[in-house]
Parts: C-alpha cells; sequence; structure tokens
C-alpha cells in the first residue's frame, strides 16, 4: 500500500519500527476491504432504485420568456380573482434526453420545521390547485432549457393572507431494488411559490404548551440540568419566523439562567414545531419557573414577544433533612432545660379534721327559739311546789369544788 509506507514519510520525521509498519500496513488492508476498489463515477455500494442517477440531473428554477430573471422563488401579490403569467426553467443537466411532469402543488411544515411540499399521490387543495400549466409532460434535451409557460388563477373565494407551494417538474424512472424488485420512483425538484392573497392580515403566533423537567442533585449547592420543551402555532393567516429564548427563575423572580436566542423555522399558517432547550448548571432552588420568550416576526415586521410560563419543584433534600434535624434537636434541648414548677409542701404535721361543710337549706334563715324552761317539781295532786328552781347550768360543778 504505497499511500502508508515508510517512504512517504517526510524524512524529517523519525522512521517507525517494524511494528509501527505492520500496524500501518495492517490499516491500509483493512481499508482496502472496508472501502473496495475505486470506481469511476458516483457509484452506490449496493443496487439502488434509479436507473443511472449519473444521467439524471436537472434543475428548476423562476425564468421568463427569455430566460432566467434571478429571483430565487415565486412571490405574488394579488387579489382575489386576480391572474398572473409566469415561466418556470427546466434545465436537462444530463447527457440524455428527459420528459418531465410539470405541475403544482401545495407546501407545508415538516414536524422537525423544514419545508416540503405534497407527495405526488396527494392532490392539492391550495395554492397548488389554483397553478394551470399548458400540458403536464414536457421533454428537454441534453444541456437545454426550458422556459414553461404556466398560470395562476386566484379565486375570488381566497381566503386573505400567505399561500405557499411549489412549481414542480419530476422524472419518472424504472428501477430496481436490492432484493430484484422493479419499483417506479419519482424525482422531484420545484420552485418554491409565495403567494399572498390581498385582504386582513393577522399574523399570530401561539405557545400551546411548555413542560419543564429537572433532575434535583442531592448536593444542596450542586447544580443540574432543566429541560424545556415547548410547541408553537402558527395560529394567523401569514407565514412567520423569529427568535425563541427561556430564561429560568427562582423564588421571588431571582434570574438564575437565561438562554441564547434560537433562530426559529419559517412555519407556514395553521403549522406548529416544537422545541427542546437544555438549560445546564442549574441550582435547585424550591420552586424554578422557566419562561418561554419568542420575539416572533413575519416577512416585513416584527410582532409583539409572546409569553409562557411553567414550574417545577426543586427542593434541596439534604439541606431541608439537615434543616429538619437542626430544628428537632433545639427543640429537644430546649425541653430538657426549661424549669419545672414549685411542689407542694410534704412536711408531715398533726391533722386537722374539720366538719363537713353541709349545704345550707334553701329558703329563709332559720330563727332560734328560747328553750322551754324545764318542768317545776310537782306534788301528789300535781301542783307545782314553791319556791324550788332548777340549779342553773354549772352549779353542781361549783357545788363540787
Amino acid at each position: 500500500m504505497p499511500l502508508l509506507t515508510p517512504s512517504t514519510r517526510s524524512p524529517r520525521r523519525r522512521t517507525p519500527g517494524p511494528a509501527a509498519r505492520f500496524g500501518a500496513a495492517l490499516a491500509a488492508a483493512l481499508l482496502a476491504v472496508l472501502l473496495g476498489p475505486p470506481a469511476a463515477g458516483e457509484a452506490a455500494p449496493r443496487p439502488a432504485p434509479s436507473a443511472d442517477p449519473g444521467a439524471v440531473r436537472w434543475a428548476v428554477q423562476p425564468s421568463g420568456p427569455g430566460g432566467p430573471t434571478g429571483r430565487h422563488y415565486f412571490t405574488y401579490d394579488l387579489a382575489p380573482g386576480d391572474s398572473v403569467t409566469d415561466h418556470v426553467g427546466v434545465t436537462n443537466l444530463g447527457d440524455r434526453p428527459l420528459t418531465f411532469a410539470v405541475y403544482g402543488t401545495d407546501a407545508y411544515t415538516t414536524t422537525d420545521g423544514a419545508f416540503a411540499l405534497l407527495p405526488s399521490d396527494r392532490a392539492a387543495t391550495d395554492v397548488g390547485a389554483w397553478i394551470g400549466v399548458e400540458r403536464r409532460s414536457w421533454t428537454v434535451q441534453p444541456g437545454r432549457r426550458a422556459d414553461i409557460p404556466f398560470r395562476l388563477t386566484v379565486p375570488r373565494n381566497a381566503t386573505p393572507g400567505d399561500h405557499t407551494g411549489g412549481v414542480i417538474a419530476a422524472v419518472a424512472q424504472d428501477g430496481v431494488t436490492a432484493d430484484g424488485q422493479r419499483v417506479r420512483l419519482d424525482q422531484r425538484i420545484a420552485a418554491r411559490v409565495y403567494l399572498r392573497v390581498a385582504g386582513e392580515v393577522r399574523p399570530a403566533v401561539t405557545v400551546e404548551s411548555v413542560r419543564v423537567g429537572y433532575d434535583t442533585p442531592l448536593n444542596p449547592i450542586g447544580r443540574a440540568d432543566l429541560t424545556v420543551t415547548y410547541r408553537i402555532r402558527n395560529s394567523g393567516n401569514v407565514r412567520v419566523g423569529g427568535t425563541g429564548a427561556v430564561v429560568v427563575a427562582g423564588p421571588g423572580g431571582w434570574t438564575l439562567s437565561r438562554t441564547s436566542p434560537v433562530d426559529l423555522p419559517e412555519l407556514l399558517p395553521g403549522a406548529e414545531f416544537t422545541v427542546t432547550e437544555r438549560v445546564t448548571g442549574v441550582p435547585p432552588a424550591l420552586r424554578l419557573t422557566a419562561t418561554v420568550d419568542l420575539a416572533p416576526t413575519t416577512v416585513d415586521t416584527a410582532l409583539p414577544p409572546v409569553q409562557r410560563t411553567a414550574s417545577v419543584w426543586a427542593p434541596p433534600w439534604l439541606l431541608i433533612a439537615a434543616l429538619a434535624a437542626a430544628g428537632a434537636w433545639l427543640y429537644l434541648r430546649r425541653r430538657r432545660r426549661r424549669p419545672t414548677s414549685a411542689a407542694p409542701s410534704t412536711t408531715p404535721g398533726p391533722a386537722v379534721s374539720e366538719p363537713p361543710a353541709t349545704a345550707a337549706p334553701a329558703g329563709p334563715a332559720p330563727v332560734s327559739e328560747p328553750s322551754a324552761a324545764p318542768p317545776r317539781p310537782a306534788d301528789a295532786s300535781g301542783a307545782p311546789v314553791a319556791g324550788t328552781a332548777e340549779p342553773p347550768a354549772g352549779s353542781a360543778a361549783a357545788g363540787a369544788r
């Protein structure tokens, strides 16, 4: 393999040893096996569903009766009921005659934001259906160009705003797949058509949904990535573009991070597009709020900003656990050090018995009456004995003295 032998290296470099030469030779052999022998022209590694793809080459561009006009697209501003005649230039860049199918079709925005035209098996219903070509089939000789006229007629009931499509020049060929099956290939090249129908223009962009994801790190002072996915829709009647950014804030509106504005694809009316932004280095600030900030534009003016927010919890678990443990420890410590209240005296002493309290009966207070005098002694007839009296209380005690 002469491309890797030591003789082809610079004489200023050190000559490699036998091991290096063996490794180089082995690498060259493996490379030759993988790539195979060099082929002339542009050959596929296996049979592709194409008949001599190197000879089928052509170009499509806006043109006029005398040739290309330097336009990149067909751009029109028409009112309902208006019509215009124009030309599309189809150039055969191959070495044999080619027959093209020339027709108009509608455009749409793919899910990844790309501009695309309807497949050949779907009929146009918008601007593609308004394009009429004199005939569908055109044959162009090798190295020649055909300036093919077409007419665009806007219906009287056409809605105001943008209508987008393309003028296609397609080549149909028979091919063979890798397993030997014959197929019909439809290879297409088109020039875009941008039509704006006069009337009320309503540019509008809507952020339909925002989803936020965050993996909270265990380290309370760590950082993690915040993922923001939002879907935007062109809810107006003209095509829009612009830029979008994401702002991440913590509690109280404290800004934590901001992404650089990214360009949004051109969205045709009614199209939607999903954007996913990854914001790195976001701390766990308990509650994170992501704000999608769009700066939409039309082809000729800027639109008011459009914003929408969504939040996600981002609790610093280790910090919360440490604070909870510290609070519990302080509570228990204060509880143990709290002074106890004085207990009642338990010194023994003479027991004093108190009569049980009796409730006074309801009603007027009792009135004490003098006790009746003791009866006097009587004789046998029952008459009281004169000169005798009951000694007063205590007289007996006095006499005993």
